[in-house]
């Protein structure tokens, strides 16, 4: 066969392999498919590829573009917290299919589904617990979900194909956690993860993945008055790493050789680009503001009306339960 039949006959099958293609796009999802996506989805396990918000609003994956952007989900980041995070193992507490998506509910999805019973009161007179009421911990979700959305009507699509379009949120192939983190990083950072190295640009996520948690840490105050920490790994007779960390962003590396010599690295080696968030941990440790009725500028009061020092407010005695 000359190459230009054989051209022509290569040029047949891709157009015929694209016409099946967009004709499976504008059928109805068949009943045999259905049956076989519910029986995978639903309590599977899959790893993280970003991060998810938690509260109500999830994500939506359509043509493989992830909403909300990049700005709006910083912003959720920061208000909420993450559900989950790139390398992360989750389940899949629930699976639908719903006139033109499909829903991926993960580790319990961002509502509490309640049973009958736990909107039962058990008391006396009036008084007594509430199962399931809204001071149970098991009531502060922190799911997510994320809707795979199509033009009009969910098209027949194999597991696999449906996987495939799952890949910017999902992970189904990696075996571990780090295998799967790595596919979730820039190829710079992955190959100084695989190789133990710290980057200046890293964040702390990153440098946990490439050598661990650090051996000792110190938090101290520059000449600015900002706070950083210093992640201290090995100690003599060996190589020292000192990893300095302000918020969440490698700012120094330097390394302490075993013959005297100091190699300091201040330039930084790779941008992630964009704000970084905090962890869920971060936040919960971070100083809550005080709810005050003064106006925004309004000074503090230094005195009191007769002219001396402001006494302290007493700590009021809560109840054994907490405030009434």
């Amino acid at each position: 066969m000359s190459p230009r039949k054989s051209l022509v006959l290569m040029g047949i099958l891709f157009l015929g392999a694209t016409t099946c293609s967009a004709d499976n796009i504008n059928i109805p999802l068949s009943e045999q498919h259905r049956m076989e996506l519910i029986r995978t989805f639903n309590a599977d396990r899959v790893y993280i590829r970003t991060q998810f918000p938690m509260g109500k609003v999830g994500l939506t994956l359509k043509d493989g573009k992830i909403s909300p952007n990049a700005q709006k989900l910083q912003e959720l980041l920061a208000l909420w917290g993450p559900s989950v995070k790139p390398g992360d193992l989750a389940l899949v507490t629930r699976f639908d299919i719903r006139n033109d998506r499909m829903h991926f509910e993960i580790n319990g999805g961002p509502v509490k589904k309640n049973k009958w019973y736990q909107h039962v009161q058990v008391g006396v007179n009036g008084v007594g617990g509430t199962p399931g009421g809204q001071n149970d911990p098991i009531n502060n979700p922190r799911g997510s979900y994320v809707d795979l959305v199509f033009d009009h009507h969910v098209p027949d699509l194999t597991v696999e194909q449906v996987k495939q379009m799952l890949w910017p949120v999902f992970d189904f192939d990696s075996k571990s956690p780090l295998e799967a983190y790595l596919e979730t990083v820039p190829p710079k950072v992955k190959e100084a993860i695989q190789n133990h190295n710290v980057l200046v640009g890293m964040n702390r996520e990153m440098v946990i993945y490439a050598k661990g948690h650090p051996d000792k840490k110190i938090r101290e105050r520059d000449d600015q008055g900002t706070e950083y920490e210093d992640w201290i790994y090995g100690e003599p007779p060996h190589d020292v790493d000192f990893v300095r960390v302000i918020a969440d962003q490698v700012i120094r590396v330097e390394t302490m050789k075993v013959g005297g010599q100091k190699i300091v690295r201040t330039e930084k080696e790779v941008d992630l680009g964009g704000p970084t968030v905090a962890s869920a941990a971060q936040k919960e440790t971070k100083p809550v503001k005080a709810p005050t009725l003064r106006r925004p500028g309004e000074e503090i009061p230094k005195t009191g009306p007769g002219g001396g020092p402001i006494a302290p407010i007493p700590d009021v005695p809560q109840a054994p339960n907490g405030p009434q």
